[in-house]
């Protein structure tokens, strides 16, 4: 197989290739980027980079071996990332000149670059450039709006900028230099601990564990029934809520292929849990996660971090930042603004209807031609109409119009059902929401990344079945086909691992972490007020000139 030099490379992505490294080989993934059953956006945050780490948390063994049928050369050395077309990387054609020399600078580079991009007025400006640590010109912690070039400053864009350079410092200051040589050390240590977790059998699904779930869903189930035949409708909403909330656990294994490890048996086990029994879409929830497991807390390519008007998790929301997941603006507009005022208040009570916000996106993806229809997944989509036939025809007409004979208690059952699900979804969110959005650019290793924006939620282990064993969020982003129920034992091996490259594991307790995330959402409303004033200040300035 050929040799590819990184300029021909960088040409083929800019003839439209869809090209990424994998174990030094050059993949190119159009093919099957129609057919891919997680979607294709995972693979376009992948364009142009090595996904070495990435493609191997997230698949298996056999699925890598599949991907070699698409080998198109391979590379020698060590690859430097390209910033991916998706998230604005910019690529030169082949016709457009000779072979370019690439700067390897951790953060900052020119048009030509490694990061193959336009030039940003953040990190392209004749400004010093941010540096890691002591005696590289670190960026100061309270950076000053007019040390921001480029910028629009008539409407307080500088503000924001600043505040941008301020907390990419920060985590400059933190975490381990982003340069090559502690990268790549990182990543082999990342590497040889999931051979030892290999070798330690924590891969294996501990199959007795979910008798013992099975057998409580079981029971939570005949609750509602008992209850609902007692007409004691709220209480059996309690019952249907809680049962709810513990399957989702396995739909989150069974989208990891964390159960049998089979893509079908997976997918069937998936499929049926989550649109038969909960009316939600597995196809919906692998396109979203997959990307959430790539871009973790990027605020414009993390679907899971895309809550305008609602909830804005980063300052650089209030600039209408383009989502690429959703290929929409998100507008900082008067809604939002009104609602982010009072984020940290509504966090909860929105929080408690989160699931009616599933639906809508269940049924967005089922209705919006997001389905695979081609290849291993081309069922999936058919499966999944028959189940949310089915979840509606038993939920919707079976209990609560045929079972419950009045409106009220019909409303009861509904709302309590849905509602008792608000720890879940807080959980979900938990793990991310307080941590960094930052992006320190395309030389930051994998592991680091999850790490940095990923936090576990300390508890006894009597209360693992309450958090689904998913409080271990780092471990689980770090790793993604462990199965949930030996998240714990890996917990050590992770935290050595932590210990040893100098990458803060953060790990907090239920309580400390919702202060966490209750505070970072007062910061934001905070520097949303700020940004308020800089645009009402300028606005009077402009005026008064005028």
């Amino acid at each position: 197989m050929r040799d590819i030099s990184r300029r021909e490379i960088e040409g083929l992505i800019a003839e439209g290739g869809k090209i990424f490294i994998l174990d030094q080989f050059v993949v190119k993934a159009d093919p099957w980027l129609p057919y891919h059953p997680g979607g294709d956006k995972a693979i376009l945050h992948m364009v142009g980079r090595d996904a070495t780490d990435e493609v191997t948390a997230l698949h298996s063994a056999e699925t890598k071996e599949k991907m070699s049928r698409h080998r198109i050369g391979r590379i020698q050395g060590r690859w430097t990332n390209f910033i991916p077309p998706i998230q604005g990387g910019k690529f030169r054609a082949l016709c457009d000149g000779a072979e370019a020399e690439y700067d390897d600078h951790p953060v900052s580079s020119s048009p030509s670059s490694s990061h193959s991009r336009d030039p940003s007025p953040l990190f392209d400006s004749d400004r010093p450039t941010l540096r890691h640590r002591s005696g590289e010109g670190s960026l100061p912690s309270s950076v000053s709006v007019t040390s921001v070039s480029s910028v629009e400053e008539d409407d307080g864009m500088a503000h924001i900028d600043s505040l941008t350079r301020e907390k990419i410092s920060l985590d400059l200051e933190k975490y381990p230099p982003i340069d090559h040589e502690t990268q790549d050390a990182i990543v082999a240590k990342y590497r040889l601990l999931n051979d030892r977790i290999k070798a330690e059998g924590l891969y294996q699904c501990n199959y007795g564990a979910y008798a013992i779930e099975v057998s409580r869903y079981s029971l939570l189930f005949a609750c509602m029934l008992l209850s609902l035949h007692w007409g004691w409708y709220a209480l059996s909403g309690v019952f249907m809520g809680a049962v709810w909330h513990q399957l989702v656990f396995i739909v989150h294994d069974a989208g990891h292929m964390g159960i049998t490890h089979d893509f079908y048996i997976d997918t069937y086990i998936g499929t049926f849990i989550a649109n038969f029994l909960g009316g939600l879409s597995i196809g919906w929830w692998k396109r979203n996660h997959n990307v959430h497991h790539i871009v973790t807390n990027s605020p414009e390519h993390d679907p899971d971090v895309e809550y305008l008007p609602f909830f804005a998790l980063s300052h650089r929301c209030l600039a209408n930042l383009r989502s690429t997941f959703y290929e929409h603006v998100m507008e900082y507009d008067a809604m939002a603004k009104f609602c982010l005022k009072f984020q940290k208040y509504s966090y909860y009570p929105i929080m408690m209807v989160g699931r009616f916000n599933l639906y809508r996106l269940s049924w967005g993806y089922l209705l919006g031609g997001h389905a695979p229809r081609k290849g291993p997944a081309w069922w999936h989509w058919y499966l999944e109409i028959v189940g949310q036939v089915v979840f509606w025809s038993w939920y919707g007409y079976g209990i609560i119009y045929k079972s419950i004979p009045t409106n009220s208690g019909r409303f009861a059952f509904f709302m309590i059902s849905h509602v008792v699900q608000a720890p879940l979804h807080v959980q979900f969110t938990l793990s991310h929401f307080a941590m960094s959005t930052a992006d320190l650019g395309p030389h930051e290793s994998f592991p680091q990344k999850m790490l940095r924006t990923t936090m576990d939620v300390d508890c006894p282990q009597w209360l693992d079945f309450f958090h689904g064993g998913l409080q271990f969020q780092a471990i689980h982003h770090l790793y993604p086909r462990i199965p949930r129920h030996n998240l714990r034992q890996t917990q050590k091996l992770v935290q050595e691992f932590c210990n040893d490259v100098g990458i803060p594991y953060a790990l907090y307790g239920f309580v400390d972490c919702n202060k966490q995330v209750v505070g970072k959402l007062g910061e934001i409303s905070r520097q949303a007020a700020i940004f308020a004033k800089c645009q009402q200040t300028i606005s009077r300035d402009s005026v008064l000139v005028h």
